[in-house]
């Protein structure tokens, strides 16, 4: 028994050893090499999103809002001066950016001010190092929100996450309760605990190796590597986005943005892996936590009826929270990105969500 934890404990060693030997190289070689060979940059970004606004013809403002350390964060904002509802916040998902809720705004800014933020780390918001601990990286998302916040002077919120919007989403909503109206969760990632698989078969020590020499990328990190071919990789593997939008564009705007979003320093994206375990699930589920929501805060939770994400969670909420107001919505047609996949179904059940609060 005692050769066995010795030999354990010599195999984390040795696959920490290689994992930390990997990234040292990987990144001091990508910090140095993927500018030249990415053909992106933050201008070219800012040109992808104008061009999936365009069709927008509500008046709106665009601008960096100033936070701690020097950072920004990138707002969209439909100010509706004549209504004194409360403001809705957008919260994209991983890789997005606001460009995504194209097909949204027209429809939820009518009578209601609409924000919506590139996260810190992703689309044209400051891209800083976040913390190697999931709990420390989660906290540095959470207090940029707070202070994106403060900047803008505003009081009561709803905010709308989609994917990784919903899980910082609910993180802001446990740590600062008191600004937050109402919690609609869009297809939400990382409130599940990860599956038991205790009973897998041993792993060789060779196949962890590699694996380990593996984990420094990122998720994304194949786009980038990819060079002047990126672009056609995001239009090859993902030709459903172009459907999505086609009300809109006819041509290739959609997957350009896409790919500008995500063709930069990767930051945002690098804390996600962070918190994450594999194969994407969180470090820190938000299930093990959300009993401690405050109780006077509505819950909706939207599924696309179509999506492989877990619709169970809604449901788990609602155990969790029985007290509290918890709904489960599923958008028929829908499969993951349910506000381009049924845009018109969405808009009218995110209103009617809103227009329940107030």
């Amino acid at each position: 028994m005692a050769d066995d934890a010795e030999l354990v404990s010599s195999d984390k060693g040795l696959l920490s050893a290689i994992r930390t030997a990997a990234w040292s190289f990987v990144s001091g070689w990508l910090s140095s090499w993927l500018p030249a060979w990415c053909p992106t940059s933050m201008p070219q970004l800012k040109e992808a999103e104008d061009k999936m606004l365009k069709c927008i013809t509500s008046s709106y403002s665009k601008k960096h809002v100033p936070i701690s350390s020097g950072n920004k964060i990138w707002t969209l904002s439909f100010i509706q001066t004549a209504s004194n509802k409360t403001p809705l916040v957008l919260l994209h998902g991983f890789g997005g950016g606001v460009g995504l809720w194209a097909l949204n705004f027209e429809e939820l800014c009518r009578d209601r001010t609409v924000y919506a933020i590139d996260i810190l780390g992703f689309g044209l918001s400051s891209r800083p190092h976040f913390e190697g601990n999931a709990e420390k990286a989660e906290e540095q998302f959470v207090q940029s929100i707070e202070e994106w916040r403060i900047a803008l002077g505003l009081e009561k919120l709803i905010f709308l996450g989609h994917n990784l919007g919903a899980f910082l989403a609910s993180a802001y909503s446990l740590k600062y309760p008191s600004q937050v109206k109402s919690l609609i969760l869009v297809e939400p990632w990382g409130f599940p605990d990860r599956p038991d698989n205790a009973e897998e078969r041993p792993i060789p020590i060779w196949i962890k190796a590699v694996g380990a020499m593996l984990s420094p990328f990122n998720p994304l990190a194949g786009l980038r590597l990819a060079g002047p071919l990126g672009l056609s990789l995001v239009q090859r593997l993902r030709p459903d986005f172009k459907k999505k939008y086609s009300s809109m564009f006819d041509d290739d705007t959609v997957t350009e943005y896409i790919y500008h979003c995500n063709a930069q320093t990767p930051s945002g994206e690098t804390a996600f892996r962070n918190m994450t375990v594999p194969y994407g699930w969180a470090q820190r589920p938000m299930l093990q936590r959300i009993d401690q929501m405050h109780l006077d805060i509505p819950i909706t939770v939207i599924y696309g009826a179509r999506s492989c994400i877990d619709g169970n969670s809604g449901s788990t909420i609602q155990s969790l929270l029985p007290s509290s107001y918890v709904k489960t919505i599923a958008i028929r047609g829908a499969g993951h990105y349910v506000f381009a996949d049924q845009p018109e179904d969405f808009n009218q059940k995110v209103t009617e969500i809103c227009d329940s609060v107030d």
